[in-house]
């Protein structure tokens, strides 16, 4: 097909990759977090971790390393360590800058002047702007380290899509699930649901091994 003297070609416009990004609900917005959960589910995010976590204040001053030395980095700890807090590991189309753009401004009085519909806008609280209510990673560098901080099981490989799923199923998965059934079969068990779910969760070949520990409030 031609038009003007030139070849027209249709040109698939790339699929922008799945991406993860760290999200939590501190202390002074846990009120609001079944709002914030239903928003974030409406907003096309995908919660595929989650954690309640009481944090220490030396837990909290290496969460925050970048900004030791601020001045108000003392009042910083002393709130994320004041009572439990909600860590979400988020993934979306873009989850970074989506995240971010519905947290607003970290400074609440801003958030409320420029951005009152943003959430730290509506939930931080009015009478200090360091409490703004959460956190976003900033970047996928940050991404990355944070989610490892809260989540040092997780496997964090690019997200895989299309034919890559059913390659990366036939090299990892199967191999490992096959055998699992095999010894199913040899052992039979009362119970061969729970029996196979536990060996495949001992025999993961992908399992990282992890000395880190992070205090926890049962979910």
């Amino acid at each position: 097909m031609e038009a003007d003297g030139w070849d027209s070609e249709i040109v698939p416009v790339p699929k922008p990759a799945l991406e993860r990004t760290l999200a939590i609900i501190k202390p002074e917005a846990l009120s609001y977090a079944d709002k914030v959960e239903e928003l974030i589910k409406d907003e096309g995010f995908d919660i595929i971790q989650k954690r309640v976590v009481e944090l220490t204040g030396e837990q909290v001053s290496q969460f925050y390393s970048e900004n030791y030395g601020s001045p108000k980095f003392p009042l910083l700890v002393a709130q994320m360590s004041s009572g439990p807090i909600i860590v979400m590991c988020l993934s979306k189309e873009n989850a970074i800058q989506d995240w971010k753009k519905l947290l607003g401004p970290p400074n609440v009085s801003e958030a409320r002047q420029f951005f009152p519909s943003c959430l730290r806008a509506k939930y931080g609280d009015q009478r200090e702007d360091t409490f703004n209510g959460f956190h976003g990673s900033e970047n996928s560098e940050f991404a990355e380290k944070e989610i490892r901080f809260f989540f040092p099981e997780m496997i964090l490989e690019p997200l895989i899509e299309g034919e890559a799923v059913t390659d990366y199923l036939a090299e990892s998965v199967n191999p490992t699930l096959l055998e699992g059934l095999a010894q199913l079969c040899k052992v039979r068990p009362v119970d061969p649901v729970v029996w196979l779910a536990d060996w495949l969760l001992m025999n993961n070949p992908n399992k990282p091994k992890t000395n880190e520990r992070i205090a926890t409030t049962p979910t």
